[in-house]
C-alpha cells in the first residue's frame, strides 16, 4: 500500500483497504485517482485533492451532485429525478443513428419511440436492466436503418445484417416486445440458437475467490454460493430476512418473476452476515446500483489478480451468475431430485431447472474422502459440507465424502 493510500479512508466506512479505481478527466485537463473501498464498495476521490495540487476551486467531486456522472450512477432515485433505466435508453439513442432510407429526421423520430416505449416499460414495473437491454437492441436495429414502426423494414435489417445466432435472437425478442408494448401487429420468426453450457467452477476456485475479497464483498459472494439466489435477490435482502438462530435466508425479493423461499445455510454465511455492519438500514447490503456495480468491480479486480498469481485463467470465467448455476448443478449431482432443485432456484417452470441436470458428469475420482476419528471432527466435517457415505467395519469410523 502506497503512503498516498494510508492516508485515505473510505468517507463512507472509514476502511483503509481502498483499489485504485482508474483516473477521472476533467474538462482542465487535469486527471484526478478514484478509488474503490474494499469493504463497502463506495467510489470516492481524495477530498484534499485540491490543497495537494494546482487544481483550485474543483468544479465537482465523484459521488457528489455536481458530478456530471452522478445521476448515470443511480444515484438519484431519492431525488425524484428520471429513472436511471430512462436515462440510459435517452444515451442510447441519442447517439446519431445514420438512416438507410435516407429520411431526414429520421433520429428524432426513433429516439422518441424508444424513450416512449422504455417509459411504458417503467410504468409496468419491469426492471431497469430489462429496460436498458431492450432499448440498446433497439438502437441497433435502427442505426442499421430500420424503421420501428415497419416490421418488413426491421425483419429487412435482420437478414442482410451480419449478425450472430445470439445477437439475432436478441433482437427479435426486443422488437417482439416492442410491438406488443406499442400495439404493433407483428408475428415474430424462430431464429435457431443453441445456448452454449454455463461455466460450472471447481467449489475450491469459489473458495479461493471468496476469501480474496474484501469482507462485504465476501459475504455478498458467500450468499450467492449457499443460496444459489440471483446477485439482484441478494443485494435486497434485509435483515429481518436472516433467521441467524434456524441458519436460515428468506428470498423475498425475487427477480423475474421467480417464487419466494427460504433456504437452509451454512452457520459460515450466517457468521459472516452477522459480522458485517449495519449501514444500509433495513438492507444487509446497498440494494441501490451504485453498491451493486462496485462489488461487481470489486470481483473483476480480484479474479483478475488470482488469475494472474496462480496462473488460472478459470478465475476469469467466474461471474455472479456462475454461483447460481454452480449451486443448482451441485444440488442436482446430491440429490438427483429436479423439483428439489426447481424449489432452491425458484422455478417457475421446471422447463428452466432441467438444464442442470447435463451440465457436469461427475465421477467417483473427484471427490475429497474423509474418516473422522472423533465425534468433534465429525461435527466439522458436516458444517463443512461432507455428507455421511457408510461405516468402515474395518478401521470402525465413518466415511464422509465431499465434492470437489
Amino acid at each position: 500500500m502506497t503512503e498516498t493510500q494510508k492516508e485515505l479512508r473510505c468517507p463512507q466506512c472509514s476502511s483503509e483497504r481502498l483499489y485504485k479505481d482508474g483516473l477521472r478527466y476533467l474538462k482542465n485537463g487535469l486527471s484526478v485517482q478514484r478509488w474503490l473501498c474494499r469493504e463497502c464498495g463506495y467510489r470516492f476521490t481524495d477530498p484534499d485533492f485540491a490543497k495537494k495540487s494546482l487544481w483550485k476551486n474543483p468544479p465537482f467531486r465523484l459521488n457528489s451532485q455536481n458530478d456530471p456522472g452522478y445521476y448515470c450512477q443511480g444515484n438519484n432515485d431519492h431525488l425524484g429525478r428520471e429513472p436511471a433505466a430512462i436515462m440510459a435508453a435517452n444515451t442510447l439513442v441519442k447517439v446519431e443513428i445514420p438512416s438507410k432510407s435516407g429520411q431526414a429526421g429520421a433520429t428524432q423520430t426513433e429516439h422518441g419511440l424508444i424513450l416512449e416505449y422504455a417509459w411504458k416499460l417503467k410504468k409496468r414495473g419491469l426492471a431497469e436492466g430489462s429496460i436498458k437491454t431492450r432499448c440498446y437492441q433497439l438502437t441497433q436495429l435502427v442505426k442499421h436503418g430500420a424503421d420501428l414502426n415497419n416490421p418488413e423494414s426491421v425483419e429487412t435489417v435482420l437478414a442482410t445484417e451480419n449478425l450472430t445466432a445470439s445477437q439475432k435472437k436478441n433482437r427479435v425478442l426486443a422488437y417482439s416486445s416492442y410491438c406488443k408494448t406499442m400495439g404493433i401487429k407483428w408475428t415474430p420468426f424462430k431464429v435457431k440458437y443453441q445456448p452454449k453450457q454455463p461455466f460450472i467452477p471447481l467449489e475450491s476456485e469459489l473458495d479461493q475467490l471468496i476469501a480474496a475479497c474484501g469482507k462485504r464483498t465476501a459475504a455478498f459472494l458467500q450468499t450467492l454460493k449457499d443460496t444459489g439466489a440471483r446477485a439482484g435477490e441478494i443485494a435486497k435482502l434485509k435483515w429481518t430476512d436472516v433467521n441467524f438462530e434456524n441458519n436460515t435466508i428468506s428470498i423475498n425479493e425475487s427477480e423475474k418473476g421467480s417464487n419466494t423461499r427460504t433456504l437452509k445455510v451454512s452457520p459460515k454465511t450466517i457468521t459472516m452476515i452477522k459480522n458485517l455492519p449495519n449501514k444500509y438500514g433495513e438492507y444487509v447490503f446497498n440494494p441501490k446500483p451504485p453498491l451493486a456495480a462496485s462489488i461487481k468491480e470489486s470481483l473483476q479486480l480480484v479474479r483478475k489478480r488470482l488469475a494472474k498469481n496462480l496462473q488460472n485463467p478459470r478465475f476469469l470465467q467466474i461471474h455472479f451468475h456462475t454461483f447460481r448455476h454452480w449451486k443448482a448443478t451441485m444440488e442436482y449431482a446430491k440429490t438427483k431430485d429436479i423439483l428439489h432443485v426447481r424449489q432452491l432456484l425458484g422455478h417457475k417452470q421446471i422447463q428452466s431447472t432441467l438444464v442442470y441436470t447435463t451440465l457436469v458428469n461427475f465421477e467417483a475420482d473427484e471427490y475429497i474422502v474423509k474418516r473422522p476419528k472423533t465425534s468433534e471432527e465429525e461435527d466439522e466435517l458436516i458444517k463443512a459440507g461432507f455428507e455421511y457415505v457408510r461405516f468402515d467395519d474395518k478401521m470402525q469410523v465413518p466415511i464422509y465424502r465431499k465434492r470437489k
